[in-house]
């Protein structure tokens, strides 16, 4: 299954613990992220604890830490060998977090990020929260609410340096559940696999009713990988969004912003 910096990655019932830790620090050694010696540790204890937690509750489908460690690890992290994109002390939202990538990834290997998970399924929170208290991570905070609902309190809107999602969703939708949440002059961050060029245009039609400046595509891998290729979609917060945005909950979704027939 795979390689990873050229060499053949075991099976997954041969990986152990202590091997897992070594591939994580090989892997983000390759992308050149400088980190705490701890941070390996912690990111194959969060894989084991997402292995225990998904027995009860579907959280991923690819616990097997061969297909996990870049699917998830090294793809979480991949954006910080982009220079300039996360600022030292950098408040990020991760919104939709799910089973916790990337914002937990992040939060691991750059602990000067201050980050906030958002889920709107209670039962991710509780497993964020787990996680969270094991790893003992003191930079990162949950929040229980849809994207609609977060960027409208007071205390979350326009509030983040770097608001960010690898949700499956065209990048209108994105535009509209990242951008309230981004104070101007942050960036929205969006991972989205090649396909992106084909969102683009009507990404840039949607980030200017939001605010949001120019989009840039910017192509990120894994080193040894070549499969996992895909790009972070940024876009610099240019203005305030205005206060009907977003709007209700599914709306987003269900009729994108620049479509011409977008509903409020």
């Amino acid at each position: 299954m795979g390689e990873i910096l050229g060499r053949e990655i075991p099976g997954a019932e041969a990986v152990t613990l202590g091997e897992w830790e070594r591939l994580l620090a090989e892997g983000i050694a390759g992308l050149g992220v400088e980190t705490d010696a701890a941070a390996p540790a912690r990111l194959a204890r969060y894989h084991r604890l997402l292995c225990e937690w998904n027995t009860r509750m579907n959280l991923t489908g690819d616990t097997d830490f061969t297909v996990a460690l870049c699917r998830h690890y090294l793809d979480s992290l991949a954006p910080l060998r982009v220079e300039g994109l996360f600022a030292r002390g950098a408040r990020l939202i991760d919104v939709g977090s799910g089973a916790g990538f990337p914002g937990l990834p992040l939060a691991i290997v750059r602990p000067d990020l201050r980050v906030t998970l958002l889920d709107a399924l209670q039962k991710r929170i509780s497993f964020l929260s787990a996680v969270v208290e094991d790893l003992g991570l003191t930079n990162v905070r949950l929040v229980h609410a849809r994207a609609e609902d977060g960027a409208r309190a007071p205390e979350h809107r326009e509030r983040y340096d770097l608001a960010v999602a690898r949700a499956v969703a065209p990048l209108p939708v994105l535009c509209e559940l990242l951008l309230p949440f981004v104070a101007v002059g942050g960036r929205m961050l969006c991972y989205k696999g090649p396909a992106a060029q084909d969102e683009l245009e009507a990404g840039r039609r949607a980030a200017r009713m939001l605010g949001g400046g120019p989009l840039e595509a910017l192509p990120v891998a894994v080193p040894g990988q070549p499969e996992w290729r895909h790009m972070v979609v940024a876009c610099r917060k240019a203005e305030k969004t205005v206060r009907q945005y977003p709007r209700k909950a599914g709306t987003p979704g269900r009729s994108p912003l620049g479509s011409g027939d977008q509903k409020r």
